[in-house]
């Protein structure tokens, strides 16, 4: 067997051990193997070649795949290139700087040498470029869709009505100059409508409960009784007040009325609270009014949460603290933050869990190296009970602030069954049945008007998931129902008043043939639940009236977490970044799927 050429040396062929004459027969016999050696090899490298040439399935070395791309087989136009660092910066939330760092510019010239790094003043101008494409590009998608449009702060939510689905887009974050009073609000709000095209497709504004934003919708908002009046009542008035006024002539001062705040300088839709502010406000504010009901609650409260407050304040302020706690609980405990919904209930409750998995022991070992007083076994209890009571409601919040699968008709079935988990709470609690009682007084004081709202239960009932199982009220349930088929009706009285029939036959095309909407709400309320709003598509009418009542968000979380991108944008770094650039580069991160 023939070995391979890389173990056949040239110091193979044995060596002349002397010189002779000519002819000499050892010199012939060596030239001999030395021309049958050099022939063996020959034949074997050729061999070995072609092998090599014929091998066509192995793959190609990494760096043979570098050398490619270096050499140019992937390059792109300069078009593209600039598109790619344009989303780059935008996405990844770099400062517009980084195309002038020497660093950069030599990775990319090296990557792609054909192109050209552009400069930071190039680079806020293509920014600029793309925001209008991109503004246009959302106007364009408006303008194609129906008038079920709902605008929470300055985030968008509409509903798709083919396909059911929430579309959202960030419409602005712009700096307010002056004070944040109520009028300046509404020209800001009216201006970003006028923007974007969409002043008579606004139905409805969710904001905080903040007094600014409540007078400007009381001043400049649409009236939500406005329909709902009573009509025989103003009209008798005026019949009465007819003849007097006829006599009795009023003076009136011109420039005061003109100076006088009607509320036709801005026009606003109507007003809905944020949800998930009132429940925060509720597990704060109102919840603290337990402890004015009973002095046993208000001892084992103060000081188990003075406790945890010394706990929490330790641990984050020390890394000694904080390895201390890694190594006896497993777990690190949280802060509360003012700022985010449930925070404290998340703190405590995770303060409960350790307790729970690692035993007291581990909650002893870190009080007593971090010098806290530790807690008592009623202190302890008086936890536990509370993270139970305030569970639901956090719950409750957690469902109310959610996006894309949440309407307007989430909020009345929430409150119901957060009402009906604080009842069933009452009997097992021993030391927060105080608690239970203001949250539940929270609830009827924050949520009152709205949970008799005919246009909220409406909104309820036309979601598939929830129609009347949600209470056991009647009133309420008739109430929504009555209101459903008044808008019905009013759908049909203009469709007719559109049709092309004659006035003869539209006058009595109604005989004989009932109320098909009546019938149609009977239906859908009969109709088994698939588990989905595919069975919408089922009742044209009852889906174009859903669309309509449940565009709308309960919470104002998506204009949260808008504010949340735009801190990561606005870190002290960039604390010179303009405030046009910086809403810019925030629209083009979120609404990243509207640009071409």
């Amino acid at each position: 067997m023939a070995e391979s050429p890389r173990f056949k040396p040239s110091g193979s062929i044995p060596p002349r051990r002397d010189k002779g004459p000519p002819g000499d027969p050892l010199i012939t016999c060596a030239k001999r193997v030395q021309s049958n050696k050099l022939r063996m090899y020959t034949e074997l490298m050729d061999s070995h070649r072609k092998r090599k040439s014929s091998s066509s399935t192995k793959p190609p070395m990494k760096n043979a795949k570098l050398t490619d791309s270096f050499t140019g087989s992937r390059r792109i136009t300069q078009a593209t290139f600039d598109k790619l660092l344009l989303t780059f910066v935008c996405e990844a939330n770099q400062p517009f700087s980084i195309v002038e760092t020497s660093s950069f510019k030599t990775m990319m010239e090296t990557l792609q040498p054909q192109c050209t790094v552009m400069t930071r003043k190039t680079l806020c101008s293509k920014i600029q470029d793309a925001v209008k494409n991109m503004k246009s590009i959302i106007i364009k998608k408006l303008s194609t869709s129906a008038r079920q449009h709902s605008y929470l702060g300055v985030t968008c939510h509409w509903i798709d009505d083919i396909s059911l689905e929430r579309h959202s887009a960030a419409l602005a974050c712009r700096p307010l100059k002056g004070s944040h009073t109520f009028d300046v609000l509404a020209a800001a709000l009216e201006e970003i409508h006028s923007e974007y095209h969409i002043r008579e497709k606004v139905t409805q504004t969710t904001t905080d409960s903040g007094s600014n934003f409540l007078k400007a919708f009381r001043l400049y908002g649409e009236d939500k009784e406005e329909e709902t009046t009573n009509w025989q009542e103003d009209s008798g008035s005026i019949l009465d007040d007819a003849e007097d006024s006829e006599l009795e002539v009023e003076y009136q001062d011109v420039f005061a009325v003109l100076d006088d705040n009607t509320g036709l300088e801005y026009q606003l839709p109507r007003h809905q609270k944020c949800a998930c502010h009132l429940l925060n406000l509720i597990s704060t504010v109102d919840a603290t009014a337990a402890e004015a009901t009973n002095d046993t609650y208000k001892r084992l409260s103060r000081s188990a949460f003075a406790k945890c407050h010394a706990l929490w304040n330790k641990t984050s302020r020390s890394i000694m603290a904080y390895e201390t706690v890694e190594r006896e609980c497993k777990l690190q405990f949280l802060r509360p933050n003012q700022t985010r919904w449930s925070s404290l209930f998340l703190a405590v409750e995770r303060l409960v869990r350790i307790h729970k998995e690692q035993g007291e022991k581990a909650i002893h070992n870190v009080c007593t190296a971090l010098k806290i007083k530790m807690f008592n076994p009623a202190e302890m209890g008086f936890l536990v009970e509370y993270t139970a009571v305030m569970k639901p409601v956090a719950m409750a919040l957690n469902i109310l602030q959610g996006e894309s699968s949440v309407h307007m008709g989430f909020l009345l079935p929430t409150l119901y069954q957060l009402l009906e988990k604080l009842r069933k709470l009452e009997s097992s609690c021993k030391m927060c049945r105080p608690l239970v009682d203001a949250l539940r007084d929270g609830i009827q004081k924050r949520f009152g008007e709205m949970m008799k709202d005919p246009e909220l239960i409406a909104a309820a009932i036309l979601i598939p998931r929830f129609r009347t199982s949600w209470t056991t009220e009647e009133s309420i349930l008739k109430a929504g129902l009555t209101f459903i088929r008044h808008q019905l009706d009013t759908e049909l009285g203009e469709a007719s008043t559109n049709s092309s029939l004659s006035d003869e036959d539209d006058f009595f095309g109604s005989m004989g043939s009932g109320n098909p909407e009546a019938g149609e709400l009977e239906r859908y309320l009969s109709c088994p639940f698939t588990g989905g709003v595919d069975v919408l598509h089922g009742f044209p009418q009852i889906k174009k009236l859903s669309i309509k009542v449940n565009t709308a968000l309960p919470a104002s979380a998506a204009c949260e977490r808008l504010f949340s991108h735009a801190g990561l944008l606005f870190t002290a770094k960039r604390s010179q970044l303009h405030s046009k650039n910086l809403e810019s580069q925030l629209l083009l991160k979120l609404n990243h799927h509207f640009t071409d």
